[in-house]
Parts: structure tokens; C-alpha cells; sequence
């Protein structure tokens, strides 16, 4: 069987993107990711914060690097890899995320993202069953709001 390495996380930018260009000429965008976990610490839950280091390389980095703000919600799919240097006389190593993957989510605002609906599926009761683009026709409704929250 296979070796396996694949991570696919959801979390929020704790930094703004930083974008390095080699001299090869290979963009290089890393940003640091924050994921909460929730955890029972005795009888109360717990909210525990987990930081990764992501890496995008190429094209891909270049073309999202100006929407990876601090704050903004993003999925990233991809690989762990572990760089390894010495310094000091010591061997050092660090587990990053090489992205193959990146999803931009949340709203346009200021990262905080989701938690808006229309007003059209806010007023009719509907939360994410049955019809909220239109009824029956299957085309989006025409005062569709631009800000959507996914």
C-alpha cells in the first residue's frame, strides 16, 4: 500500500500573506493559519487554537496573494512537509502545508465572514433546505445579493 500525506483545513489567516519571488523567478506566498479546536476541559468546553505555516508556490500564490489578509477564512488542501537546517550546531526542523489546493471563503467585509443570508431566504423561513434561488425555474432570483456569505 501507498504512503498517504494529505491535510485539508479550514481556518483564519493570522497574518497577512508574505509573497517572496526567487531568483528563479518562483513566486513563493506563505501565511499562517489558525484552526480552533474545541475540547471538554473538565465540565466546561474549551476553545484551543492550533497555528500552521502554509506555502504556496507558483502561479496559484500569485494570483490569491492580495485576498490572503489577516482575519480572512480559507480552506487549503494539501501536503505536510518537513524542512530540516542546522543552526547553531543544532539540527532544527518544521512541519509546513505546501498548498495544492486554496479556497477563498467567507464574505467581502472584513474577513469576519459568514453569518448573513438574503433577504429574500431570511424572510421566507428558509435555512438551507429546499428552494432558496428561485422556486421551481432553477435560476437565481434577480435581487440576489452580491455578499454572499459562502
Amino acid at each position: 500500500m501507498a504512503d498517504i500525506n494529505r491535510v485539508t483545513l479550514v481556518g483564519r489567516l493570522v497574518r497577512d500573506a508574505e509573497v517572496r519571488v526567487t531568483q528563479g523567478g518562483m513566486q513563493i506566498t506563505k501565511f499562517g493559519l489558525a484552526i480552533n479546536r474545541r475540547r471538554k476541559q473538565g465540565d466546561e468546553w474549551v476553545d484551543e487554537a492550533n497555528f500552521f505555516d502554509v506555502v504556496i508556490f507558483g502561479r496559484m500564490g500569485e494570483a490569491v496573494s492580495r485576498y490572503l489578509t489577516k482575519g480572512k477564512q480559507v480552506g487549503v488542501d494539501g501536503e505536510l512537509v518537513q524542512n530540516r537546517w542546522e543552526q547553531d550546531g543544532q539540527t532544527r526542523s518544521k512541519v509546513e502545508i505546501v498548498c495544492n489546493n486554496l479556497q477563498l471563503l467567507g464574505g467581502r467585509g472584513d474577513g469576519a465572514g459568514g453569518g448573513q443570508q438574503s433577504e429574500r431566504a431570511a424572510s421566507s423561513g428558509n435555512r438551507g433546505g429546499g428552494e432558496p434561488f428561485g422556486g421551481d425555474t432553477g435560476g437565481p432570483v434577480d435581487d440576489f445579493e452580491d455578499d454572499v456569505p459562502f
